[in-house]
């Protein structure tokens, strides 16, 4: 069985986030560092989004991907939030996801 994220990164200052899908989150936390450090062709290599501060896991990749346009469609504020309620630190949680 494969797991699917959905999940959200900020950039040093926390002024910029990125939501995202994937199926393999540390490759992928991988590619936006390796971006950020390179070419910064993607919006979280431009903005320096790697760190890791929200994310959820779901069993079908329909329901991440249903997940990530929604919360893309929320503002900035009601994303705050909802990082806040599991994070409200909002400390990097890239070294929790395996």
């Amino acid at each position: 069985m494969r797991n699917y994220f959905t999940y959200i990164t900020t950039n040093n200052y926390r002024t910029t986030l990125y939501i995202g899908m994937t199926n393999d989150i540390q490759t992928r936390l991988g590619q936006h560092y390796f971006d950020s450090q390179n070419a910064k062709k993607s919006f979280a290599g431009k903005y320096n989004c790697i760190y890791l501060v929200y994310y959820e896991v779901f069993d079908n990749p329909k329901d991440a991907i249903a997940r990530e346009k929604q919360l893309k469609k929320w503002r900035r504020d009601k994303k705050n939030k909802l990082i806040s309620a599991s994070n409200p630190k909002w400390e990097t949680l890239n070294y929790e996801v395996f």
